[in-house]
């Protein structure tokens, strides 16, 4: 999918600022529910979005490149802990605004009940592949949230994701969706694209939002996917996948394609 193909269906969206939507919909501590569309599903649904509906809009763009740089252990803790569904679980990146030349590091962990934390800081965008600055604040989020499995291990920069994002406001529930398109998945060797899916995210408070309903009647239902632990999984097979197996044998890897460095598709 194209930035035009996105444009289209968000041009008779109202926009919303940056500023304005941190403020009504920051939603650091929230309930996600993700779902894998197909792009020719993506049209109808933003169509169909309730009346009030807005459109992030940043100097006239409304759709815009991230990149993000997950980090982990050697031996893959911050991984494995995600695989086994430990209730102490986290996960630690940098993300990158490509658009704006802005980068925050950011530590999630579980909330109560299962919600989703967020604690975020600035991060050097040049910088984005390395915790040299940002260890302390890692370091103490997960003690604040009670997670001591990390301890002193050090933490690289395991995969790298790259894709172009629409966010959406739902001021009924104050709520925000995001479309994610053209997701690639990079852990230094082949790097893998999925193609034909767009990642869908819902990310409301304990009430479900208009976008959900819509999605659950036109027969799509909540995936588990993790950027990271399902891209890493797709790339490492041997790594263990029980919570993303179905994910990715049913939708995943029936749609991704590896892609070689110089940018040509491999067979």
């Amino acid at each position: 999918m194209t930035v035009t193909a996105l444009d289209d269906p968000l041009a008779g969206l109202a926009p919303i600022t940056l500023d304005d939507l941190v403020e009504v919909a920051a939603l650091q501590t929230r309930v996600d529910r993700k779902y894998l569309v197909p792009l020719d599903a993506v049209t109808s649904l933003l169509v169909a979005l309730p009346g009030g509906t807005q459109a992030l809009e940043i100097d006239g763009r409304r759709v815009f490149a991230y990149e993000s740089v997950y980090f982990d252990t050697p031996d893959l803790l911050a991984y494995r802990l995600a695989a086994r569904r430990r209730r102490h679980r986290f996960k630690v990146r940098t993300r990158s605004y490509l658009d704006s030349a802005q980068c925050w590091l950011e530590v999630k962990t579980r909330g109560a009940r299962g919600a989703t934390v967020k604690d975020r800081v600035p991060h050097p965008l040049d910088d984005r592949h390395s915790l040299a600055q940002g260890r302390g604040f890692v370091a103490g989020v997960l003690a604040g949230q009670g997670v001591r499995t990390l301890g002193d291990r050090p933490l690289y920069p395991t995969l790298v994701t790259r894709y172009l994002r629409t966010t959406l406001f739902l001021p009924e529930t104050a709520s925000r969706v995001t479309v994610d398109v053209d997701l690639a998945w990079d852990d230094g060797g082949m790097p893998l694209r999925l193609g034909g899916l767009a990642v869908v995210e819902t990310k409301t408070g304990s009430t479900a939002s208009s976008a959900d309903r819509l999605l659950w009647a036109a027969g799509h239902r909540p995936v588990r996917i993790s950027k990271y632990a399902t891209g890493l999984a797709a790339l490492r097979p041997d790594l263990p996948a029980s919570p993303w197996r179905r994910t990715l044998t049913r939708h995943l890897l029936p749609h991704s394609t590896a892609v070689a460095p110089s940018g040509a598709t491999t067979a």
